[in-house]
């Protein structure tokens, strides 16, 4: 008995000692089996209560501590995901600008070809335009050298027909008695008496152009006769244009001047001009070998061709007038002659 009250005791003392403020706030303290054994029960159930209220907060410490794990092990994996990812980005990447590299670098190989061959190809061009200007130069040359052969040759053609007369309208078969020469001295006599006797008047050639006859020809063929002198056959032009009606055995018949075809196709070309100016008496007169003259406001104006006409018809507001319609029909003419070249 006395050694249980001397355990009692010893257990109230330990019971003061050990006794918390606050059990929460208390660590959980080591108790040696001896200790355990003088505990009163409650004591014991209040330990209990601790030690499960520990244990029950180191599972839930360690749950918490588990799932963290957990939850940074899954985080790490996405993490390792995410970085395997990016690098298989960076590779396609580094693929991709390596292609894009590659291919900018075809590019500019292209580009450079290209402009080398556009480089060549333009002084090529630049060649060719020369070449091409050089030979319009030298067409244009060409041109202007057979223009003036041809009017070279126009004046010759001019000067050796010079001295010849053109009858038309002489039918054919007439001088087949007497010659050309023998039905030229029978015209003179029937129309210039005076002339017929003129000893100076000598025929040099006479001949029908062209040469052979056409029978399907309607009008006869002209006879060219051939003078002596230039002056012979003006004297005898003069002589007709006062008589104005040439006649031949009763049927009438015309004397011209003899030219070249561009000549009398040059001398054509007036007509029309001149026939309007005739009508309002401005005495219009076609020159050897193609020029116009007429009368206006009291002078004697010439023209060698259209465009000079033309020029000098736009200061005269009278003349305009009056040759406006031919002039249109002419231009006319000129514009279709063009379309058709």
């Amino acid at each position: 008995m006395p050694n249980n009250k001397r355990k009692n005791q010893g257990n109230k003392n330990k019971e003061v000692t050990m006794t918390p403020s606050n059990e929460k706030d208390t660590p959980i303290q080591d108790y040696e089996d001896d200790d355990i054994e003088e505990m009163q029960e409650a004591d014991l159930k209040k330990l209990i209560r601790t030690l499960r209220s520990s244990q029950k907060q180191i599972l839930e410490l360690h749950k918490a501590l588990m799932d963290k794990i957990e939850n940074l092990s899954h985080e790490n994996e996405i993490l390792r995901r995410n970085q395997n990812e990016t690098k298989q980005l960076v590779q396609q990447e580094t693929v991709i600008v390596t292609e894009v590299k590659n291919s900018i670098d075809q590019m500019k190989n292209t580009i450079e070809s290209l402009t080398n061959r556009m480089g060549e190809a333009e002084e090529r061009i630049s060649d060719l335009e020369e070449r091409e200007q050089e030979r319009i130069q030298s067409d244009q040359r060409k041109e202007e050298e057979i223009r003036n052969l041809k009017h070279i040759v126009r004046n010759l053609q001019d000067t050796i027909k010079k001295p010849n007369i053109r009858v038309l309208g002489v039918p054919e078969g007439m001088e087949r008695e007497n010659g050309l020469e023998g039905l030229f001295s029978e015209i003179l006599a029937e129309n210039f008496p005076g002339l017929e006797k003129d000893r100076e008047i000598l025929v040099q050639e006479a001949h029908r152009t062209p040469n052979k006859h056409d029978q399907k020809r309607s009008s006869p063929r002209h006879v060219v006769i051939k003078l002596s002198t230039v002056k012979h056959k003006e004297k005898i032009l003069k002589c007709a244009r006062e008589k104005r009606q040439i006649t031949f055995r009763g049927s009438p018949i015309r004397l011209t001047a003899d030219f070249s075809s561009e000549t009398l196709q040059a001398r054509r070309e007036w007509r029309d001009i001149a026939q309007v100016l005739r009508e309002k008496n401005c005495q219009p007169r076609i020159l050897y070998p193609a020029k116009l003259s007429f009368v206006n406001e009291g002078e004697i104006k010439t023209f060698h061709n259209k465009q000079k006409l033309k020029e000098f018809v736009a200061t005269r507001p009278a003349l305009q007038q009056m040759l406006k319609d031919v002039l249109h029909t002419e231009t006319q003419k000129h514009g279709h002659q063009y379309e058709r070249r």
